[in-house]
């Protein structure tokens, strides 16, 4: 079970995974082997699954955000499957989910520019059969962040 302390920790750290383990310690009093050591249980318990570097879009060259949203006649485990390993090697799709409702999938697609989301669009029409895909420019992105409240762990 979780304390309030291995909560602040999990909490501090998805903001900043590179803070200091005593800059770390000193915000929520322990020792600094005593949050070394709740830290080291945090991963092998799998509650801080990997840590990370969020590079900045505009410098890397990606700011346009086009989400994709897609329908498919095909719900069979191979056709899901090789949709997966298709999308999976196009690193420009960040995110893809598995949708109730009129759509099948959401894609989340990092681009130079809006122009090049056909080029995106044609890697996967070429080696999978879709039944429609509607794509949404992002005019404006209002919120964004990795961190996920930690008030329900467990």
């Amino acid at each position: 079970m979780l304390d309030d302390r291995d909560r602040r920790i999990l909490d501090m750290l998805q903001k900043d995974a590179g803070i200091s383990v005593t800059d770390l310690a000193e915000r929520v009093a322990l020792s600094v082997s005593a949050c070394s050591r709740r830290i080291q249980r945090l991963e092998e318990s799998g509650h801080i699954a990997r840590r990370i570097v969020v590079l900045d879009r505009e410098r890397m060259g990606v700011p346009t955000t086009v989400f994709a949203l897609v329908k498919t006649a095909h719900h069979s485990d191979e056709w899901t499957e090789t949709f997966r390993r298709i999308i999976g090697d196009i690193p420009e799709i960040v995110e893809a989910h598995r949708l109730t409702g009129n759509h099948d999938y959401i894609l989340k697609i990092v681009l130079p520019r809006v122009e090049h989301y056909d080029v995106i669009y044609k890697q996967i029409v070429r080696k999978l059969e879709l039944f429609d895909v509607s794509a949404s420019i992002s005019m404006e992105e209002l919120k964004h962040g990795m961190a996920i409240p930690v008030g329900y762990a467990r």
